[in-house]
């Protein structure tokens, strides 16, 4: 059979293309074609009109709502998360397979408003969804739009600091302006502190206005942006943006769900629901919430500031534990939030060594410990793993190393009570000792290759270095427990299949 396929996931970065990988193999060892348009943040050349006019069926493999949906209207599809196929890919596709065998499905989407010219919230909230669902979902969002502002201000500002040393932070527009030195380290320092300043900026705006986006579509995107520019002029700083975000959405789902008069009805969308949901963000963010949002964020900054010795180890082994127990996950991205709000708390301009670093460098190192454990397991012990597995050994080593926890998942999906055990105590073991160590990080991502941008780098790569082999002692020990004795047997069958 032929297949189109399309891959999503909030963060755009790891699972989209694990899914399609993982389509494109399972559709190779059953004899099928096809055709994978990651909708990721690297993105892909949309499908052809003559690749989806020629499939037997669709596959949506996505955590968003895929974009242009209705061009595979009348097409037989499944619907799933973007963690099936990475989880079982095969029977993702046998599913596609049954519903082209059946009669033709109604069309998967709705074409939209008139014209179709509003996009979709970017966020997939399922028909039904509960409300915590629809909450990790909107939040999701948010934090996905963000991702990408927090990678790149926080890497700029790190080289900033590391080419024109702390000092750097007192750079102000016009030393720059006025008059460029090319040949000056100094000069650079500054351009880099200053770009990565504004692009910092950005975050809790972002992160507000896509939450609204979420909620209310394009009407929320206006109320969202100001709540987000509110929280920050309040110092209200990431958990003022939160709550923007969400008050914002809702105001502006509730005026575009208002019965209003035919003549007025043409000009809600743009003009009367970003200006009065604006102004009750406004009005609520600066009269109302704003002051104890900002009491409750430096409370916050004050108990991290505050944490040494034993309790600073606790809190890196239990925001390590969670990096790794759903890989990518919410608990997952709730330790990274943490983390990155925590560099937003200290802001641009701050100098010198922060407890927000050292939890940064905690959860970096713990997130990128599951797949170098594994990867080392399937070196030290090939016979404890299929060749699927150890094919995706390889890989693991380089995901790893780039900080994509994702890639233990084919690992924990394939044998998760083993494996989820043994990369949790790895992953705390390497927070609690990167946080003892006092390893530092400004930048929010990139893993191995943005070393030099870590402070106490050697205590850092020890700490990883003792997570990933705990994590490898782990898996081994528990895989000896009950079933891998049997697996020389099984093995033959499953390198033919693979």
């Amino acid at each position: 059979m032929r297949f189109v396929a399309v891959t999503s996931c909030p963060t755009g970065i790891a699972h989209t293309y694990m899914a399609a990988e993982a389509l494109e193999q399972a559709a190779a060892r059953a004899g099928h074609e096809i055709q994978v348009e990651t909708q990721g943040a690297a993105g892909s050349p949309p499908l052809s009109a003559e690749d989806v006019a020629a499939a037997d069926a669709v596959v949506f493999a996505a955590d968003l709502e895929v974009r242009d949906k209705d061009r595979f209207a009348g097409k037989p599809f499944v619907d799933v998360g973007v963690k099936a196929p990475i989880a079982d890919a095969d029977a993702v596709l046998e599913r596609a397979a049954a519903a082209a065998r059946e009669a033709p499905a109604p069309a998967p989407a709705d074409a939209g408003p008139a014209g179709g010219s509003a996009p979709a919230p970017a966020t997939k909230v399922e028909s039904g969804a509960g409300v915590g669902t629809r909450i990790r979902q909107w939040l999701m969002t948010g934090v996905s739009y963000m991702i990408p502002f927090v990678a790149a201000g926080g890497i700029l500002l790190a080289l900033a600091f590391m080419i024109g040393g702390y000092g750097i932070a007192d750079a102000q527009p016009a030393d720059v302006v006025e008059g460029f030195d090319p040949l000056s380290a100094t000069e650079w320092g500054a351009l880099l502190f200053l770009t990565g300043s504004a692009v910092f900026g950005f975050l809790v705006p972002v992160l507000a206005g896509f939450i609204a986006f979420a909620i209310a579509d394009r009407p929320g995107l206006v109320p969202g942006f100001l709540g987000g520019a509110a929280a920050v002029t309040v110092g209200a700083g990431f958990l003022g943006g939160l709550v923007a975000g969400f008050l914002a959405g809702f105001v502006a789902l509730g005026l575009t769900r208002l019965k209003v008069p035919s003549a007025i009805r043409s000009i809600m969308p743009v003009v009367v629901t970003p200006l009065v949901a604006s102004f009750v963000t406004g009005l609520a963010m600066f009269v109302v919430l704003g002051r104890p949002l900002a009491a409750l964020m430096g409370g916050l900054t004050d108990w991290l500031g505050s944490l040494t010795g034993g309790s600073l180890l606790l809190l890196g082994a239990l925001l390590g534990a969670m990096m790794a127990f759903d890989m990518g996950g919410p608990l997952n991205k709730t330790a990274y939030t943490f983390a990155t709000a925590g560099l937003t708390a200290v802001g641009a301009g701050a100098s010198g060594a922060h407890v927000e670093f050292t939890v940064m460098a905690a959860v970096m190192a713990a997130g990128m410990t599951p797949p170098l454990g594994l990867a080392l397991a399937t070196v030290v012990r090939r016979k404890a793993f299929t060749t699927a597995e150890r094919e995706n050994g390889k890989a693991a080593w380089v995901l790893g190393a780039s900080f994509i926890t994702e890639g233990a998942i084919p690992f924990a999906a394939a044998d998760p009570l083993r494996v989820i055990p043994a990369i949790m105590a790895g992953s705390a073991v390497t927070g609690a000792l990167t946080a003892g160590f006092g390893a530092t990080l400004r930048a929010p991502h990139g893993g191995i290759w943005v070393t030099p941008l870590i402070g106490h780098p050697l205590l850092f790569l020890a700490a990883l270095a003792v997570g990933t082999v705990v994590t490898t002692g782990a898996v081994l020990a528990l895989k000896s427990v009950g079933r891998r004795e049997q697996a020389p047997a099984v093995e033959p069958a499953q390198a033919a299949a693979a």
